[in-house]
């Protein structure tokens, strides 16, 4: 298990910077348009919008990313759609409660512009306590 674990974060980290490159950025929309086949991650949380898995670089003890299941290349092109907003926030809570970041404290973040590193809007759940999941 711990080697599957390992084998997904090492592609995921790839991927990430592949990403980044301009020729290969046309393929990031097809990756998250396809994330259930293709996303090498362990989800910690997911819903009918969202799915939500912890950072294979984290710069936090608890670095957990939360990506729309759309491909959705910034907030500026996010549709205004009242279910996706919903199931985000309740994804929020329910990380924010299993991992007891009310009492340990937390951010909510998300880039844009410069400040995003992949063509794929979404959040980070950062905290600097690691948290502890009670699932």
């Amino acid at each position: 298990m711990a080697r599957s674990s390992l084998l997904k974060t090492k592609l995921l980290k790839l991927f990430i910077k592949t990403a980044r490159w301009r020729f290969l950025s046309p393929l990031v929309p097809f990756f998250f348009k396809h994330m259930d086949i293709f996303l090498p991650v362990d989800r910690l949380r997911e819903n009918a919008n969202w799915i939500a898995f912890h950072h294979p670089q984290p710069d936090y003890p608890l670095h957990i990313l939360i990506l729309p299941k759309q491909a959705l290349p910034s907030l500026m092109a996010a549709p205004l759609d009242a279910h996706l907003y919903v199931d985000l926030m309740e994804m929020v809570q329910a990380l924010v409660a299993d991992f007891q970041l009310e009492v340990h404290g937390y951010r909510l973040i998300t880039n844009g512009g410069p400040n995003q590193t992949i063509p794929q809007w979404h959040w980070h759940l950062v905290s600097d306590t690691a948290g502890e999941s009670h699932d």
